[in-house]
């Protein structure tokens, strides 16, 4: 299969590259060539820019295009209308943030976000607060463009090897410091996150067979119990992490406790694993993240972790 991925060297995408060749498919990047660009010398390369550089990406035919970083729509409608006539089918990756009520259970029929009223889209693309909303919109762009060639994959929090957002890699290296940790309780909880690594074989195995479905894509629930097996937690309350002013998601991270977000750890993703979608072990999952780096100002630092253990037990 001769595959054009659009970016491909980071994260996501540098995976699914990666398992690309080695099933033996022909794949060219299209990127700035700024992010490891010594990666993948057997692949072809296309330098260029989604907005406003697509001069590369005007010559080639190719079966499958997998977008790995379509955020503005009027950036991912450019690059859509220019390859729909040399391309037949078009993977977008999009998010389970798209959901319009993410205070339940998200299901692949749920209403999306739309985006705030009274601002242009260029100017809230810097807003990670309409990341979702965005995201629904180049989706629908995607669609408009492809019709029945356009397959969409929404996935939850990515994991693993290579990871820049330093979120779940706190769990992974706080279990590897050791020590008292402190973690949301109760340990029955259940989160969700997919390993980037069965991400990109589910997508490839989507793209192969020219899927054309919407899918939520993250593991069915993990507990927090079993995520944070072997480590000497302390489970404290949401009470607790309120009343002492601890961020959900980034200083304390996949911890979400607010009713407008729970249904983040709720994705419905029955279709997904219908259609092929399965899950690595747990500790597999944690050593790979172990192995990607960490990234200051996300999850607790050991200072505030041990003020707020002291004072959970001074209670």
């Amino acid at each position: 299969m001769r595959l054009l991925v659009l970016g491909g060297t980071q994260f996501f995408g540098r995976q699914l590259v990666e398992q690309a060749l080695a099933r033996g498919h022909d794949v060219t990047l299209f990127n700035r060539g700024v992010t490891a660009p010594g990666l993948f010398p057997e692949a072809e390369r296309l330098v260029g820019d989604r907005d406003g550089r697509l001069e590369a990406l005007e010559g080639g035919e190719w079966d499958a295009v997998v977008d790995v970083a379509g955020f503005v729509p009027r950036v991912v409608r450019a690059s859509a209308e220019l390859l729909a006539p040399r391309v037949g089918h078009y993977a977008f990756v999009s998010t389970i943030g798209v959901y319009a009520d993410r205070s339940v259970p998200l299901r692949e029929e749920s209403p999306l976000a739309q985006v705030d009223e009274g601002h242009s889209v260029d100017e809230l693309r810097e807003d990670y607060a309409n990341y979702g909303p965005l995201k629904a919109l180049c989706e629908g762009v995607v669609r408009d463009v492809f019709g029945d060639r356009a397959l969409i994959v929404r996935p939850g929090l990515i994991v693993g090897p290579h990871d820049p957002t330093g979120r779940f890699t706190y769990w992974a290296r706080r279990l590897g410091r050791g020590g008292e940790i402190l973690a949301p309780g109760p340990p029955e909880r259940r989160v969700q996150f997919v390993d980037v690594r069965d991400l990109a074989a589910f997508a490839l195995d989507l793209v192969e067979r020219r899927d054309s479905s919407v899918y939520n894509a993250t593991r069915e629930g993990v507990a927090w119990g079993e995520l944070l097996a072997g480590g000497d937690v302390t489970w404290v309350s949401d009470e607790f992490l309120l009343e002492q002013r601890v961020g959900e998601w980034m200083e304390l991270p996949l911890w979400l406790a607010s009713p407008e977000f729970v249904g983040m750890h709720m994705a419905d993703v029955s279709r997904a694993v219908a259609a092929g979608l399965r899950f690595r072990q747990v500790a597999e999952t944690i050593a790979g993240a172990a192995e990607a780096p960490a990234k200051e100002g996300v999850g607790l630092a050991p200072e505030r972790e041990a003020e707020l253990l002291a004072a959970w037990h001074a209670r």
